[in-house]
């Protein structure tokens, strides 16, 4: 495998493809923020602000100015939209609504844990950015009402009937895995360190189940204990391979090789679980009794499973040396760059049918944003060029 020209195969398409086309087509500077539902070719077809992708993207246009180049473009586009979120994302008290309109007027209630954490990384990423004080207060602030919420994500607005089935959820501790790296700059130490034991303790502990062949699930009971259900039997074979390559960032931060490895091994059986052995890539949601699955787009292949199975499996490889990390990566790179790679138009696709037919042929969403693809070009193209040297 020729390292030197992967890396730089992936480092062209974040550069001249995917960032220039949210430069250009998702900047609000009117109103500010960014617009997400762009179509094929980039047009807006619906002006709605979703407080998750508007995270998202200070987030991802801050890191780019911190880690690779102080491009002013991409500061100026992080600031602005930063701004947006300062003085609309939230009520007064940092508690972040869901979505707004073009303006910033609140359309969805705060009642999801994770416009708070994708603050959270917003403001982290730009403070170190611009060193203003202002943006780590509330990166610090907001990180602490994720963690007083832990217990109850969605607070009033849980619909769940209290007592009969409490149930927590496998996304919130693995989030936290890696907006604890995000944020290590505003944390005491002890406490930092703390918090990524608590985490890296619930997801490689309490989700991943021995009694299930070291697989990882996506709800349990309150007390860790499997539940026969729909959400309890629900698997997301994407979201664990995800955050393994949180749990390796981890283990190589604490200086635990063993904890590498082990990610790396889980991420590998949540791959081989999840491929879809008739017709390549991997499942987005399965039943891990092989019953039939509640959501209806179970079989679809989506760009984000495959964009963080490439940084899991090429980091699995980087870090071990485990041979399989290799072989997956290189069936991965081939199944996404020839399914979900626009060749016509900048920016990939996002939703396949599972016979790997573009389903929708939008560019962002309300889902999809100026995240997960440009995130993993940049990671991938940093190992692959590790690799090459």
């Amino acid at each position: 495998m020729d390292f030197k020209k992967l890396a730089e195969q992936y480092k062209s398409e974040l550069f001249d493809n995917v960032l220039p086309f949210w430069l250009q087509h998702s900047q609000d500077l009117e109103c500010g923020g960014y617009y997400t539902c762009l179509d094929r070719d980039g047009h807006v077809f619906d002006t709605d602000k979703f407080i998750w992708l508007q995270g998202r993207e200070v987030w991802l246009f801050s890191m780019l100015y911190n880690k690779v180049e102080k491009r002013q473009e991409w500061l100026d586009c992080a600031i602005q939209g930063g701004e947006f979120l300062k003085k609309y994302g939230h009520d007064g008290n940092y508690n972040w609504y869901f979505s707004l309109d073009r303006q910033g007027n609140p359309l969805v209630e705060p009642y999801n844990i994770f416009s708070y954490t994708f603050a959270t990384m917003a403001f982290g990423q730009l403070s170190l950015a611009t060193g203003n004080r202002e943006y780590a207060e509330i990166a610090k602030k907001t990180f602490d009402i994720v963690l007083s919420k832990v217990n109850n994500p969605k607070g009033k607005w849980n619909k769940l009937y209290p007592g009969t089935r409490n149930l927590k959820g496998f996304a919130l501790p693995m989030i936290l895995c890696n907006l604890a790296l995000e944020i290590e700059h505003l944390l005491d130490e002890d406490f930092m360190v703390k918090t990524m034991d608590t985490c890296i303790h619930e997801v490689m502990d309490v989700f991943l189940r021995p009694e299930l062949g070291g697989l990882i699930v996506e709800t349990l009971n309150a007390d860790n204990t499997l539940v026969d259900c729909f959400e309890g039997r629900h698997m997301n074979p994407g979201h664990a391979i995800e955050a393994m390559w949180f749990i390796m960032d981890l283990g190589k931060r604490l200086n635990r090789p063993e904890l590498v490895v082990k990610a790396k091994d889980t991420a590998l059986k949540m791959l081989e679980y999840g491929w879809d052995k008739e017709y390549g890539g991997i499942f987005y949601f399965m039943d891990r009794n092989g019953c039939p699955p509640q959501e209806l787009e179970w079989d679809q292949k989506l760009w984000w499973v495959h964009i963080e199975t490439l940084i899991s499996t090429i980091k699995g490889y980087r870090l071990t040396g485990d041979p399989k990390c290799l072989e997956w990566f290189e069936r991965i790179h081939d199944y996404t760059w020839s399914h979900f790679k626009d060749t016509e138009h900048p920016e990939w696709f996002g939703y396949l049918n599972r016979r790997g037919e573009v389903l929708l042929p939008l560019k962002g969403g309300k889902w999809k944003g100026c995240f997960h693809l440009p995130r993993g070009l940049y990671q991938c193209w940093q190992v692959l060029e590790e690799l090459s040297k």
